[in-house]
């Protein structure tokens, strides 16, 4: 008995070590690339230091306060411009494609690949497709409309201040779509067909059977997705860096473009730093507010 009781507790350690060194790399993975550059960057916010200069200064929160006062606000409210718009316009898109290939139209399988396509493609390459279709002298957009007789001569879309951010938002919605519509599909899929035909028999038309039957079957799905495009989408970078800049006149200019633009062009790592801090904690609070509110009952 105590030879088998000391197998298995042989047994049990060594199954124990294993699950540790099976973590051990991830974990060391995500200190070294996650955890210690944000601390890192974080901390860097109490400090008055150059890129360029070596040496730093502890300057306690001049940099936040630098920050505030500043362009604070002007660069929320495009964030949030840029945020909002490129989360509820692919969700719209997302949904109505899913909803159309929830039907079972004929060539459903292959529309979702090809659908795939936008998402497969890496964020530069977008950048640079809408660029292209953007431009003012030989920009795809300007020749369709003008061969309609929508517009009269080339217009400039990236460099005015009204149709910079729409055209940002299209962009960042080509590419996100299809991930919306892929999630949105799983879970149009796994709605009971009992429901609807019971809501037919009830007398309930097709919108009122989506509102009352698909919509609250979602509701977890839908909440998940809007949560995650509202986080990428409040951190982006690459597609408005690329196709904008920041411009025109820093109407397009948001924490991801003033946190580069603060440590790479102004050199000064410091402020930079503040602007990453502010930019956590207001990403965090939204997303706990959204929590709150789309699941009152796991918020409690």
């Amino acid at each position: 008995m105590t030879t088998t009781r000391q197998r298995h507790t042989g047994r049990r350690l060594g199954d124990g070590a294993f699950v540790v060194m099976l973590v051990l790399p991830g974990l060391a993975l995500l200190l070294a690339i996650v955890l210690y550059p944000l601390i890192a960057a974080l901390v860097t916010a109490f400090f008055e230091q150059s890129l360029v200069l070596p040496g730093r200064t502890f300057a306690g929160t001049a940099n936040i306060a630098s920050v505030l006062e500043g362009d604070f606000l002007q660069l929320l409210n495009q964030t949030l411009w840029f945020t909002v718009g490129a989360t509820v316009l692919p969700f719209a898109v997302g949904l109505g494609l899913a909803l159309a290939l929830n039907t079972g139209i004929r060539g459903q399988r292959v529309l979702r690949g090809v659908l795939l396509v936008p998402w497969l493609v890496p964020g530069v390459v977008v950048s640079f497709l809408w660029l292209w279709i953007f431009n003012s002298n030989y920009g795809v957009l300007n020749g369709v409309l003008q061969s309609l007789g929508l517009i009269d001569s080339p217009q400039a879309w990236l460099s005015q201040e009204t149709s910079a951010m729409v055209a940002l938002i299209i962009a960042k919605t080509w590419t996100s779509f299809p991930w919306v519509m892929v999630m949105l599909l799983a879970g149009l899929q796994t709605v009971p067909p009992e429901l609807h035909e019971a809501a037919k028999v009830d007398g309930a038309g097709t919108i009122r059977r989506f509102f009352s039957v698909t919509v609250p079957h979602l509701r977890g799905i839908i909440s998940v997705v809007l949560l995650l495009e509202f986080i990428w989408n409040f951190q982006h970078f690459d597609i408005i860096w690329v196709m904008t800049g920041g411009g025109p006149a820093g109407t397009t200019r948001t924490f991801a473009v003033a946190v580069y633009e603060t440590a790479f062009h102004g050199l000064d790592l410091g402020k930079a730093g503040a602007i990453g801090l502010l930019w956590m904690v207001l990403l965090m609070l939204l997303v706990t507010v959204y929590v709150r509110f789309a699941d009152p009952e796991r918020a409690r």
